[in-house]
């Protein structure tokens, strides 16, 4: 929390500086990590936005800025000074971080968190994925995601739930019950044509053979429901087995299909209520959403003409009932080819007369598989998709997670099979796995002596004075920064690039300061800091649900 800290106090001093200039606005500055090799810890543009208020020249806004700040918060700045044109870098006291080091090995796995943040209800609902088939390495990648940002909003304070919107109802599902009953028919012996736009995949043919199998009639079977249970269980296990399990799964019947005691289904009544609320209208013989008026390119229809509602009147039933559970902010994960439904969505809250801000939609590119550096095909050899457990399987659960993550949710990510095997330095995953090993080799190594002190309040910090060691502590502490920016853009990928710079700079103390040595004091403190990367590696496989083993 350094950073957050000394941002909070240098607000103070700039906002006084500024009604010292007879000057009310604020100052929206930001303080960043310096670059590396420049002797600083963090970096202010402040000056640079200031200047422009007060019309000074930057550098002599720095020096003004400096000198108030060195006043009025000795305790934490060590250094200041100006950088080309009036760009301010700062160097905070070892005691500021030592005290940072402290607070993290008390708090451990509670460090960074928030629990009063916990009256916000918040509904995370990703990978939905039709009920006509496996997952594949597409819906894994939202899977990760979706289960990683869950655990980082839960993780500060947040009351989360995670759900699955099951859409079990409409044509597909006509189309999936024709494939399982048309291979059952054929299972037994009936000389009958397979149409080609029936589902054609072989997990169609097993759930038949399961079905002749219990020597089940066919005037008794109910093929939607034998299809969706048999496909459903693939999908709750390799999920579970991907380490993602979901608090409540929500079928599309409930709204479209289940009526009252009226008639009236959920979609019925919000398309009424629409209606009464000039939010739609009738036209040609059928219902539109007048969703123009809250920033859609143009309207949609939710009914159409020939009877049967639309997908999208389904989703408006679904986010209002979302919202009437409770949950004060949605949040949707969706792959990129919805893009243009996030509009049309978004308006749909407003019309519920709900704020757009409450509705966070992220969205998710593709993946492609690379094999020894070349493409990878992207279905196997019965001309099926490639399946996430097909990739879980080959790769393992933590390093499929851990690079279906290396990449923000807006950029395509190639995933190299082969370097996700590798136990190496090359593979991200095992770098940082083996940080915690390293770490904990170490502790056990040092049970062995007497000397050695444990008591926290007993630990000289100050020996802990080399460059190495002061990286390492910084880095440590910017967990709680990247918490705030995961929350901020809504993305866990920032925890496996900040996990990945700890277990490098990790690697580089290690190579330079030995930890086990004749100094007991010394000893005893790098004891510490290495328990605190422990904690911290701990903390960050946790967020992206994969596991950080004691030994490798």
């Amino acid at each position: 929390m350094i950073k957050q800290d000394l941002k909070n106090a240098l607000n103070d001093i700039f906002a006084k500086y500024l009604r010292e200039q007879g000057i009310t606005d604020s100052l929206n500055f930001t303080v960043e990590a310096a670059p590396k090799n420049i002797g600083a810890d963090f970096a202010l543009n402040a000056a640079m936005l200031l200047a422009k208020k007060v019309k000074k020249n930057p550098r002599t806004v720095a020096r003004e800025l400096i000198d108030a700040a060195v006043k009025e918060i000795p305790e934490l700045i060590e250094k200041a000074e100006i950088a080309g044109a009036g760009f301010i870098n700062l160097c905070v006291k070892n005691e500021v971080l030592y005290k940072e080091l402290e607070k993290i090995l008390k708090e451990k796995d509670k460090y960074g968190s928030f629990p009063e943040n916990n009256k916000k209800k918040i509904l995370v609902e990703f990978v939905s994925a039709n009920p006509t088939g496996p997952l594949h390495v597409g819906h894994g990648r939202g899977a990760a995601i979706g289960d990683s940002l869950a655990r980082i909003l839960k993780y500060l304070g947040y009351d989360v739930a995670k759900e699955y919107y099951l859409n079990d109802v409409g044509n597909q599902m006509l189309v999936l019950a024709k494939s399982v009953e048309i291979r059952f028919r054929r299972l037994k012996g009936e000389k009958i044509d397979f149409p080609l736009d029936c589902y054609q995949g072989s997990y169609i043919v097993d759930i038949a053979r399961r079905l002749v199998s219990e020597n089940r009639d066919i005037n008794e079977i109910d093929f939607k429901y034998e299809a969706v249970k048999g496909i459903l269980s693939e999908i709750k296990k390799d999920l579970k087995d991907f380490a993602v399990e979901f608090d409540s799964w929500f079928s599309e019947g409930e709204i479209a299909v289940d009526k009252d005691k009226n008639g009236r289904t959920e979609v019925d009544k919000i398309c009424e209520y629409l209606l009464a609320k000039d939010a739609a209208y009738a036209k040609d013989g059928a219902l539109w959403l007048a969703s123009t008026k809250f920033g859609d390119d143009k309207d949609r229809v939710l009914k159409r003409s020939a009877g049967g509602y639309t997908y999208l009147a389904s989703d408006i039933a679904y986010h209002k009932n979302k919202f009437e559970r409770g949950f004060t902010k949605l949040v949707n994960l969706w792959g990129t080819d919805h893009h243009g439904y996030v509009a049309r969505i978004k308006a749909c809250a407003q019309m519920l007369g709900y704020s757009k801000e409450t509705l966070n939609v992220i969205l998710y590119q593709l993946v492609s598989l690379l094999r020894n550096g070349k493409p990878a095909a992207m279905s196997t050899r019965s001309g099926e998709f490639v399946t996430l457990k097909e990739v879980v399987n080959e790769v393992g659960k933590d390093a499929c997670r851990f690079f279906f993550l290396l990449r923000s949710p807006d950029s395509q990510l190639e995933f190299d099979l082969e370097l996700a095997k590798k136990q190496s330095s090359e593979n991200p995953v095992f770098y940082v796995q083996y940080v915690n090993a390293r770490c904990n080799s170490i502790i056990g190594q040092s049970k062995a002596r007497s000397d050695i002190v444990a008591d926290i309040g007993n630990i000289d910090f100050s020996l802990l004075n080399t460059k190495e060691e002061r990286n390492l502590i910084k880095q440590l502490a910017a967990f709680c920064d990247t918490l705030a920016l995961s929350e901020k853009t809504m993305s866990p990928h920032y925890f496996a690039v900040y996990l990945t710079e700890l277990a490098d700079i990790y690697h580089k103390f290690y190579e330079k300061c030995r930890v086990l040595t004749d100094d007991a004091e010394l000893t005893s403190a790098r004891l510490k800091l290495v328990e605190g990367v422990m904690i911290i590696i701990k903390n960050g496989l946790n967020l992206l649900g994969v596991s950080s083993p004691d030994k490798m």
